[in-house]
């Protein structure tokens, strides 16, 4: 395969196990969240988002970065994943399982210590084309996958494209657990990730 071609066959077959029409990968799972944020930005925009007071710090410095206000909520449901409330984003880094797919943007982290240790990476699974052909180019610099002297440069984009290495260390780790796990594994326990309570840092919220 060519670079190209090993991050394709990844997402196809990530996408395709979870139950969703489109994926595409990033660089990580905080990357995911971020341009899912900027696509609803861009095309619809929002103001305050809702997310839980445990959670990893980069959530609310998307949300920040991509030009919303945070709002801290402990009453938000964390059971494997969790809704950045009122959009249709899902931090969905605490799950991976067959089918799991709902609709919206379901954001997944392949950090070292997630389902899928690839040690770096995270995809957004979505059943919207419109949002699919965009984050294909804006994780990509605003790049089509051509080479670079024939492109037409139309869009601000971002480098949050994963690496066709880590790609291809996904398909093989993917492969191992889908046999040992068919239909995923548990939920990782938020509980057991040590984050902190965001909402008592001002950074966040001033």
């Amino acid at each position: 395969m060519n670079p190209y071609e090993v991050v394709d066959s990844f997402e196809k077959r990530i996408a395709e196990w979870c139950g969703s029409p489109y994926g595409v990968a990033v660089e990580s799972g905080t990357a995911a969240i971020f341009l899912s944020l900027m696509y609803i930005m861009q095309k619809y925009g929002f103001g305050k988002i809702a997310i839980p007071c445990h959670t990893y710090p980069s959530v609310p410095c998307s949300i920040i970065h991509a030009g919303g206000t945070v709002i801290f909520d402990d009453e938000i449901e964390w059971d494997g994943e969790y809704q950045l409330f009122p959009l249709n984003i899902w931090d969905a880094a605490l799950r991976f399982k067959k089918e799991m797919y709902h609709g919206g943007f379901q954001c997944l982290s392949f950090h070292i210590k997630k389902h899928l240790p690839i040690g770096r990476g995270g995809m957004i699974l979505t059943d919207d084309k419109d949002a699919y052909d965009w984050f294909k180019k804006a994780r990509f610099d605003g790049r089509s996958p051509i080479p670079l002297a024939e492109d037409n440069f139309t869009m601000l984009g971002w480098n949050f494209y994963m690496q066709p290495a880590d790609a291809a260390r996904g398909i093989q780790l993917f492969e191992v657990l889908r046999q040992k796990y068919p239909d995923g594994m548990e939920d990782l326990k938020v509980e057991e990730q040590g984050y902190p309570n965001l909402s008592l840092y001002p950074i966040y919220t001033k």
